[in-house]
This record gives C-alpha cells, structure tokens and sequence, in this order.
C-alpha cells in the first residue's frame, strides 16, 4: 500500500508526500529539506530558517516517514505535525 505524509504548508492546504521509494533525506540547507527517491527525482521542502548546523527538520521528517510506514494499511495518508519550522513550498525537482 502506498503511503503519503500530508505536510501543512503555510498559507496552503496540506500537500502529500510519497513515502514510496525514499532514498535520502537530507537537510541541505538551513531552509531546505530534499527528499530523493529512485530514479533521481527529488522533493525539496523549503522552511523557515534553523540554526546552522541543525538538522531538527530532516530528522522530523525522517522520523514521520517511520511514523507512516508503522500505521495499518487502511491509513494512506500520515498527518505531519509538530515539525520545528514552518513549511513555506513543497516543490518537485525534477532531474535534467
């Protein structure tokens, strides 16, 4: 079964995310979390600005992916809630 984390995305409705085929979840920037999957597509989640150094976002959305693959099947979809920064986009890269 395919699973999803809903992201809320400020001054949007949530958007889905596919857990399927996660390769890499990396806080790349200090506003910016990437999700690759195989293939080479990538998701980048752009947030409100963290401590250098810090990676509380990638780690949050790493432990919401574990969170949504320990739910039952019947529940596609994962509520992500309490992340440490608010989301600002939700963008697909798309490989050249």
């Amino acid at each position: 079964m395919e699973k999803f984390l809903s992201i809320p995305v400020t001054n949007e409705q949530n958007q889905l995310v596919s857990v399927k085929d996660i390769k890499l979840i990396e806080q790349t920037s200090t506003v910016l979390v990437t999700i690759t999957y195989g293939g080479g597509l990538e998701i980048a989640i752009g947030h409100a600005a963290l401590s250098s150094g810090s990676e509380a976002m990638r780690d949050a959305i790493q432990n919401a992916v574990i969170a949504s693959l320990q739910t039952p099947w019947t529940k596609p979809s994962y509520q992500v809630s309490n992340l440490p920064a608010a989301v600002s986009a939700i963008d697909v890269v798309v490989p050249a």
